[in-house]
């Protein structure tokens, strides 16, 4: 049985319909899921990973995207090693309340929590409404620790995206 060295609490968020579930069922099974019940609440799951060696179980918090549970968003986030912040390449409007998100992590959050800046549904590339470039640009004003776009139905850049995150809160801890 692996023993494991550390367990990071990583929430994704964002906007409703942007890949979120998606994303981390991708991740957890390697399976694309084509129908996903939209997310209510909160759900939550258990990944174990290797990086650098070290076995790291991750806690998933998928926060839904829907307005009506953005105020349960302050309590969920408190804890988080890491973040996603997830929107759609298809649907500039899921850019519309960034910084809603981002006000309630900055607001509840009082250290340097790692978020990579995601951009799902690269399997569209054809009906792309946000410019790489562009959401670039975005993430470096919010700060962010880093950019992927993926697509969840492909696989392209799944692992990726929970990998550089793990790596970089496995490096600021060790910084500490």
């Amino acid at each position: 049985m692996a023993s494991y060295t550390s367990t990071f609490k990583i929430v994704l968020f964002g906007d409703s319909q942007t890949g979120k579930t998606t994303l981390a069922h991708r991740f957890l099974t390697n399976l694309f899921k084509e129908n996903i019940q939209m997310t209510l609440g909160v759900d939550f799951l258990l990944k174990a990973i290797e990086v650098d060696g070290e076995m790291v179980k991750l806690q998933i918090w998928d926060f839904a995207g829907e307005e009506r549970f953005r105020f349960l968003f302050p309590s969920y986030i408190r804890g988080a090693s890491g973040a996603i912040f997830m929107y759609d390449i298809t649907n500039y409007g899921s850019l519309a309340h960034i910084d809603d998100w981002f006000e309630i992590v900055e607001k509840e959050i009082e250290y340097d929590l790692p978020i990579i800046f995601v951009g799902g549904k690269t399997d569209l590339i054809h009906l792309k409404e946000i410019s790489t470039r562009k959401a670039m640009q975005i993430a470096k004003l919010k700060n962010a620790d880093g950019f992927i776009e993926c697509s969840s139905k492909t696989g392209e850049n799944v692992h990726k995206i929970f990998n550089l995150l793990t790596n970089i809160i496995l490096k600021n801890r060790k910084i500490e």
